[in-house]
């Protein structure tokens, strides 16, 4: 949950955390190249040395916004597929929860995919996006055979329909609006719905 830092008035408390939450801020306003630990510095109300206290560099805060990202994105496919018992049901439901994502917390995406970021290097990164992961994998896996990666093409080409309908949506290819992102979020599901049934041309 987001905390409460008005610009200019922090004083004492979670430095690390009002940096990620102004750094999120930052990034809505300007996107991921418009910002910079200055700017956090500034509207914190704090030193220019202070964040180093915290993070080694620009990267590594935007590192951290990145890992509540992927944190967030998994839960919100959590919350869609929850109670849903078919793998095609929950890749379906995971279509509309990333879409509806990216949409929603389009600075948290942002950062977590336009960031630049060496994710080889990032291993909170890593295991922030592993329930994300295994949302994936396990209904293509059990699709697939059942076998440990069985369903890695499968998961490949669905994360990929999830993704390009995401990015198609904030790029605009959707139109404005909240019918875009149903329009989006729809065509998702039914691009999944097909990779699903066509499953054994991957």
């Amino acid at each position: 949950m987001k905390r409460a830092v008005k610009r200019g008035q922090y004083h004492h408390g979670d430095l690390a955390a009002a940096l990620i939450d102004t750094a999120v801020d930052l990034i809505a306003e300007r996107g991921v190249a418009g910002f910079s630990l200055a700017e956090a510095s500034r509207r914190l109300g704090v030193t220019v040395a202070a964040p180093y206290r915290h993070f080694a560099d620009r990267d590594a805060l935007l590192a951290a916004v990145a890992a509540q990202a992927a944190t967030q994105l998994a839960a919100a496919v959590a919350a869609q597929t929850h109670g849903l018992t078919t793998p095609t049901e929950r890749l379906a439901a995971g279509a509309q929860a990333y879409v509806r994502f990216a949409a929603t917390h389009r600075a948290l995406f942002q950062a977590l995919f336009a960031a630049g970021l060496d994710k080889a290097t990032r291993p909170e990164l890593e295991k922030a996006a592993a329930p994300l992961v295994e949302a994936l994998c396990q209904p293509t896996d059990t699709l697939c055979g059942g076998g440990p990666d069985s369903g890695k093409d499968l998961t490949l080409a669905v994360l990929a329909t999830y993704h390009g309908h995401a990015t198609l949506l904030l790029d605009g290819a959707f139109g404005p609006g909240e019918d875009a992102v149903t329009d989006a979020a729809n065509r998702a599901v039914s691009a999944t719905l097909a990779l699903v049934a066509g499953r054994d041309a991957l």
